[in-house]
């Protein structure tokens, strides 16, 4: 039996678009949190930056599942890696505030054309597993972080961050050739799409997303999908302030940052092979559970024993919360994917809403409680919220 799980053609092709998009975009996002504090911005600024990031993509999303029925999907998503192109040579150009905010919310729009789009070709595509097939898709990110912070570190150190944007927007360019040329045949329209035109498909669309909305308000879906959401709410606190946590209170240096980033990332490529095996083997429902009580205890765990916290205990249970985190996402998008199959389009853009949308509320609320109630507080509270709000769908969803 291989070690490394099976990927099936498509879902290696999304893979290495994923990889490739979040390389160039990884090359300076994870200075971006450092870099708001230095250009002046409160705790509670930074979590509206977030915001205007993230809650572009799930109010575009529908928009861009509407556009996949009349676009081949994979075409939107090469438009929205160009997207990321334009915006790295947007923060070459800024000049204004106005202008800087202007340019997280188009780097939205982007990433909706992106996920949306690429979440529509995966489960248009029959897949033989789609829980293992999204978690090599999920795991993208984790890979890059091993290297792209490093090479984006040499290239502000040489070139400052003009040189490392300009390098961005080379990789995304050819990024969109890549993942138009692989992906624009994988695409399986379902069979009533021909019949949709004009005002036809509006009305169409409005229908099935009724239809889709009275679907997941059964409690076998809507419960997994509500402790999904809570993950990614504190998930959203991690992401804008986790690195600020290290330096500020925790006081790591940027070199160190960077070792810590490579260094878990690394370790976590054979975890992460685990984990694809693991939710192949499992009910989407029974992943979304499992991981979500993996991910609250290592949340809490942080807070808990921050008095004791170096670098290897605050690597290990980052580990441990990558491991809880990346079930609960190839569980949610797995469900969708077989619950809405037939809608391809309509799931891609649900799934791609929930992500987004948890992560801004989690910013701007963290950012906006963080200030009087401080870290420690913030990763205990979460991680109870987690497991509790897992124990009470698991009693009344009862999966």
């Amino acid at each position: 039996m291989s070690l490394i799980p099976k990927i099936e053609k498509v879902a290696r092709d999304a893979t290495i678009s994923h990889f490739s998009l979040m390389f160039g975009y990884k090359l300076f996002s994870l200075y971006f949190p450092l870099f708001l504090v230095a250009r002046g911005m409160s705790l509670p600024e930074v979590g509206y930056t977030y915001l205007l990031i993230y809650l572009p993509i799930a109010l575009i999303s529908p928009l861009v599942g509407f556009l996949n029925h009349k676009i081949n999907p994979a075409t939107l998503a090469s438009i929205g890696i160009l997207g990321y192109s334009a915006y790295a040579l947007g923060m070459i150009l800024i000049r204004t505030p106005a202008l800087f905010y202007l340019w997280q919310v188009l780097l939205g729009i982007s990433a909706a054309m992106f996920f949306v789009s690429v979440r529509a070709i995966l489960i248009s595509s029959r897949l033989e597993n789609y829980d293992r097939a999204f978690g090599w898709f999920y795991t993208a990110p984790f890979y890059v972080d091993a290297i792209a912070p490093v090479v984006g570190a040499a290239f502000i150190w040489k070139f400052n961050f003009t040189g490392v944007f300009i390098f961005s927007l080379i990789i995304q360019f050819f990024t969109a050739i890549f993942c138009l040329s692989r992906l624009k045949k994988s695409y399986q329209k379902t069979p009533h799409q021909k019949l949709r035109s004009g005002l036809g498909l509006v009305s169409n669309q409005v229908r099935l997303w009724c239809g889709i909305f009275h679907k997941i308000k059964e409690k076998n879906i809507l419960f997994p999908i509500l402790i999904s959401f809570s993950i990614l709410l504190i998930g959203g606190f991690y992401q804008a302030f986790f690195v600020l946590f290290l330096k500020d209170l925790l006081h790591w240096s940027q070199n160190l940052i960077l070792i810590y980033n490579s260094i878990s990332s690394l370790l976590f490529l054979p975890v992460s092979f685990f984990v694809i095996g693991l939710v192949a083997r499992q009910k989407s429902e029974r992943n979304i559970f499992q991981g979500s009580f993996i991910y609250g205890i290592f949340s809490a765990l942080v807070g808990f024993l921050l008095s004791i916290l170096n670098f290897w205990t605050i690597l290990l249970i980052m580990i441990g919360q990558g491991f809880g985190g990346l079930m609960v996402g190839a569980g949610r998008s797995g469900l969708l994917s077989q619950k809405l199959k037939e809608n391809p389009e309509e799931a891609g853009a649900l799934d791609t809403v929930f992500s987004p949308l948890g992560v801004a509320l989690g910013a701007l609320i963290s950012g906006t409680i963080i200030g009087f109630l401080g870290y420690q507080p913030l990763f205990i509270l979460g991680g109870i919220f987690i497991i509790t709000v897992s124990l009470i769908a698991k009693k009344f969803a009862k999966f």
